[in-house]
């Protein structure tokens, strides 16, 4: 299966990268610039390519992206929020259709390729937050492509992570070989990885259970225990309200 990887640079999508090039036949790696504030994702997402010896297209879609605006990833007026990343609070981190966006410009030039698929590694700890990472998203897209390319090309939306875990994902990275300090997830784009934003408390907490070494430096390399305790705490204070409303009901 001749297959072109969507790849931001970050722990999912170079472990997909691995992956395909592993088990299928990895044609190249497509990145987007949609004016993001971690653009220098991209840097890893170059050095994936390098690494396994393919060809790396950036898309350029600042113009598309300066009307995504409302997002704290494509808008600087508004901060990335620190915190467990199944909180609500992290839903400003969504930018409209981007997944629809980007993934309509990849099947295009698959199709153009005469590649077979594309790879895209949303996964299931993204379900909470981003609408176009679920299993009905995948399946209603390819339903799209498969109208908008009938004839021209059989293109297949590839989405092993679909329905696993970070985790799941980060154990897959420790099988392959992926180098994980050599991915970039911080939405922050700084120096270094805060540690702190929903993606890097993510990441840590995901390799931390698949028992995965994390050479990666981070601000705060401990907060993940911080954010995943409150997110607990506030989870079951949540469980508990209901369970009141509900006996009080009856």
């Amino acid at each position: 299966m001749k297959t072109i990887v969507v790849c931001s640079g970050g722990l999912d999508s170079v472990t997909l990268a691995y992956k395909v090039a592993a088990e299928h036949n990895l044609h190249s790696l497509i990145s987007f610039d949609y004016g993001q504030r971690h653009k220098k994702e991209l840097d890893f997402a170059a050095r994936t390519a390098r690494d396994l010896g393919v060809k790396h297209h950036i898309v350029d879609l600042t113009p598309v992206g300066a009307l995504l605006t409302g997002s704290s990833l494509t808008s600087d007026d508004i901060d990335v929020p620190d915190g467990h990343y199944a909180e609500e609070t992290m839903r400003i981190t969504v930018v409209p259709n981007r997944n629809a966006i980007m993934l309509a410009v990849a099947f295009g030039a698959a199709a153009s390729a005469g590649a077979d698929a594309v790879a895209a590694a949303v996964h299931g700890g993204d379900h909470f937050i981003y609408p176009d990472c679920r299993p009905d998203f995948i399946k209603s897209f390819q339903a799209m492509q498969d109208h908008a390319l009938e004839g021209v090309r059989d293109v297949t939306l590839y989405t092993p992570f679909v329905n696993v875990s970070k985790a799941d994902i980060a154990l897959e990275a420790g099988r392959l070989g992926v180098p994980v300090d050599l991915t970039w997830s911080c939405y922050k784009g700084g120096e270094t990885h805060c540690g702190r934003c929903g993606t890097c408390v993510e990441r840590r907490e995901a390799l931390e259970l698949a028992g995965i070494k994390d050479p990666t430096v981070y601000v705060d390399r401990e907060y993940w225990k911080q954010a995943r305790a409150d997110h607990r705490a506030r989870q079951l204070a949540a469980h508990e309200t209901a369970s009141a409303s509900n006996n009080a009901a009856e």
